[in-house]
């Protein structure tokens, strides 16, 4: 059960969520949601989940490796996006890595922060399709918890302007 939003309510503001991954889209939802911020007096969360596999007792060494390279790498892919974000819309975003099962590290970060007004996703332009995330919550939208805005990733920065 997602908790009560109060975004709007006194002492709280809204915020987008925008996931930070491995594709080129990314940018595109960053944009938005630096965009929105701005018009609605809002913030921006980022977040990037690692999604841990299960590890072999006798492998916990290379494990635990492993773990601090993802760790490594969401921290550079946080700095960038944090960066972009900062250069759109002077703001400092919020930053949370979270390790497990998407779906449900993305539902648990939602219910956590009642000010979270909506997620924001960019979809891929090109053929193979609109991505991981687009994909993954085409199947839950009906029973999701805030709303969900989809950014075509083709659109430039100005039609973005134009519409956030």
């Amino acid at each position: 059960m997602t908790s009560k939003r109060l975004c709007f309510e006194p002492g709280h503001k809204p915020k987008c969520l925008v996931i930070v991954d491995d594709t080129a889209e990314w940018d595109r939802a960053v944009y938005y949601a630096s965009r929105w911020a701005i018009r609605a007096g809002g913030g921006v969360v980022m977040l990037r989940i690692i999604e841990i596999e299960d590890q072999n007792q006798q492998w916990l060494g290379v494990a635990d490796i492993m773990r601090a390279e993802a760790h490594e790498a969401a921290e550079a892919a946080l700095d960038r996006a944090a960066g972009r974000a900062n250069g759109i819309a002077a703001i400092t975003p919020e930053r949370l890595i979270r390790e497990g099962a998407a779906m449900e590290q993305l539902l648990a970060v939602i219910d956590e922060d009642p000010d979270i007004a909506m997620l924001v996703l960019a979809a891929s332009p090109g053929a193979e399709g609109p991505g991981p995330w687009v994909a993954l919550l085409s199947y839950a939208l009906g029973t999701f918890p805030v709303p969900v805005t989809i950014i075509s990733g083709a659109l430039s920065d100005g039609s973005v302007d134009s519409l956030a």
